[in-house]
């Protein structure tokens, strides 16, 4: 049996698979039964069209309906780990820190000596010790010395001077306690060299040969001691000595308590202050009289502080009692002590502002320090600032630029003013103070308005710049004018390291114009001579530069009056004019 293979040629025909099986089988089953027939081949062609349909598509939900009709709820899986400990031989490695190079550490030392010499025949002399007695004492002194063998231009009368000076101190800080003990020496020695235009060159010729000296001698001992966490703070202490080549002397007793009660959120402070003044000059400036002074003031200053992040708040009074001990007269004083500091923005920008006040007492330590050419013939006594009203504000620009802006205005009652004495005829007879080239104090109630500006520079420890300025306007009562105030004054400084073995620094001062008044001597009809000046204004330019040779010896220079001037500081007495001095510092340990 076989079967007859047939050709089929189908062209564009898509033949289903079973039909395709049935047809072969029935090709083959009706070649089996004609195989006996012989039959001859032939080819079939079967057309049919296609035509393609699309079927129905039923889109898938993305969110399908079940309807199972049971819903079962998932079990809750509980999962729980055996924990079972390994023996573990792995060692991590130490950490090892990285290495950084340190900087070589700046070597200080307790002690160091200074020395230089300049033209005008000047010398500079400074030697500074500390010595660590144990961990919490420690003791040092501190010896200066500055002078000068004079040589200003067109000065006829000698116009040396000497200042040297020597302290001491001790202090100990214990864990709940610090104590300080100081005490110092001072040796002063100055000319009244500043004669008015007066004298024909013939009296100039004879007073140039005079005595005009003056020889200050003071000394001082005192301490001060604090207590920590406990309402007794601080207390503070003085005894001060003077005494002049003229037979004055003067002995001046300060005591300050502090003490503290923090209430719940303020804290009570209570000041005392207490001030003993006696002394003596040997004559008035007209006639042989002595002079003799003292006075006890006792005040005490209750205020209530508070404080905050932002605000500083303190609210008191000051009473003191004023006892004239020569004259057996007593007052009593109020003043106001009001002060108050917001921040608005941190540190940038802060407004403060306030009233204060109180009883100062004058010394003739004060005055000789301030003015060295005045004559031991002065009249002391205290002077009062009923009350000094401030305000202005503060703050940092950025971490390394500050600024303050302040305004003030005040009364005060007997405010010292200096004046120059009037000349005696007795020629040359006289005291070397009594040519008109001495000062007396000259006492006066004067408002004062004041505007102070200030602006400071620190980039870093290499460079330092700092300027100032304050405006002044007076109103007195007696006098014609604020006899030797200026109206203005302004300061400029720098200091800074060009590399770091050379370093330098400026320094300029300029003060405004300054009333000042002349008294002449009588005539002979009995009219006395007074002349109104107005002393000019000065510019002093200063700079000083220095070498590190090493860790111990640097080199320096310094130059003062720089533009020449041989302005007055005070009237008829002018200053040195351009100044320069050499010298040298060493430090070193014991």
């Amino acid at each position: 049996m076989t079967c007859s293979i047939f050709n089929f040629r189908i062209t564009n025909v898509l033949v289903n698979p079973l039909r395709s099986m049935f047809l072969i089988v029935f090709i083959c089953s009706a070649g089996m039964y004609g195989q006996e027939d012989e039959l001859g081949t032939e080819v079939v062609n079967i057309v049919k069209p296609y035509t393609p349909t699309i079927s129905d598509a039923f889109k898938v939900k993305e969110t399908p309906v079940l309807n199972d009709s049971v819903n079962t709820e998932k079990k809750r899986v509980e999962y729980e780990i055996f924990s079972v400990p390994v023996a573990s031989t792995f060692t991590p490695a130490k950490g090892k820190a990285a290495t950084v190079e340190k900087a070589k550490p700046v070597k200080l030392y307790d002690n160091y000596a200074t020395l230089g010499f300049g033209n005008y025949t000047s010398a500079l002399a400074e030697l500074y010790s500390n010595f660590q007695i144990s961990r919490t004492d420690n003791a040092g002194f501190f010896l200066r010395h500055n002078s000068s063998q004079g040589g200003i231009d067109d000065v006829a009368i000698e116009n040396k001077y000497y200042d040297t000076r020597l302290d001491g101190n001790y202090s100990s800080r214990q864990r709940d306690m610090t104590y300080i003990l100081d005490a110092g020496i001072e040796h002063q020695i100055f000319n009244w060299y500043g004669l008015p235009d007066i004298y024909s060159e013939e009296e100039l010729v004879v007073l140039a040969d005079m005595d005009a000296q003056q020889t200050y001698f003071s000394g001082y001992v005192g301490g001060s001691i604090a207590v920590e966490d406990s309402f007794f703070e601080k207390f503070t202490t003085k005894l001060r000595y003077l005494g002049d080549a003229y037979s004055s002397s003067e002995f001046n007793i300060t005591a300050k308590p502090e003490f503290a009660f923090p209430l719940t959120t303020f804290t009570l402070k209570v000041d005392g202050d207490i001030n003993y003044l006696t002394g003596s000059f040997d004559r008035m400036y007209f006639n042989d009289m002595g002079i003799d002074y003292g006075f006890l003031n006792a005040g005490i200053a209750p205020s209530l502080v508070y404080v905050n992040d932002d605000l500083t708040l303190s609210l008191g009074v000051a009473g003191y009692v004023g006892l004239n001990t020569q004259a057996s007269e007593s007052d009593f004083y109020v003043y106001p002590r009001i002060n108050v500091s917001y921040r608005l923005v941190d540190e940038i920008f802060i407004v403060y502002g306030g009233v204060d006040g109180g009883l100062n007492q004058n010394t003739y330590y004060d005055y000789k320090e301030e003015n060295p050419f005045v004559s031991p013939t002065l009249q002391i006594m205290p002077t009062s600032e009923l009350y000094n009203a401030f305000g202005g504000f503060k703050g940092k620009l950025s971490n390394s630029v500050g600024y303050n802006i302040r305004g003030s205005y005040g009364k005060e009652e007997d405010k010292a003013l200096f004046q120059a004495n009037s000349a005696l005829e007795a020629i040359p007879i006289a005291e070397g103070y009594e040519y008109a080239n001495s000062f007396f104090v000259k006492y006066d109630d004067i408002n004062t308005l004041s505007i102070f500006g200030e602006l400071k520079v620190e980039v870093s420890e290499a460079f330092s710049l700092g300027a100032s300025g304050e405006y002044f306007n007076y109103t007195t009562t007696d006098e014609f004018k604020a006899w030797n105030l200026p109206e203005f004054k302004a300061t400029l400084f720098s200091n800074f390291d060009i590399t770091e073995q050379i370093y330098g620094g400026v320094s300029v001062f300029y003060v405004g114009e300054r009333p000042a008044v002349f008294t002449g001597s009588v005539d002979l009809f009995g009219n006395q001579m007074v002349q109104y000046v107005t002393l000019d204004s000065y510019l002093d330019a200063n700079i000083h530069a220095g070498y590190r040779v090493n860790d111990r010896l640097s080199i320096f220079l310094k130059g003062s009056n720089l533009l020449g001037e041989n302005y007055e500081k005070w009237q008829n007495f002018p200053v040195q004019g351009i100044q320069a001095l050499l010298g040298a510092t060493y430090k070193f340990d014991w």
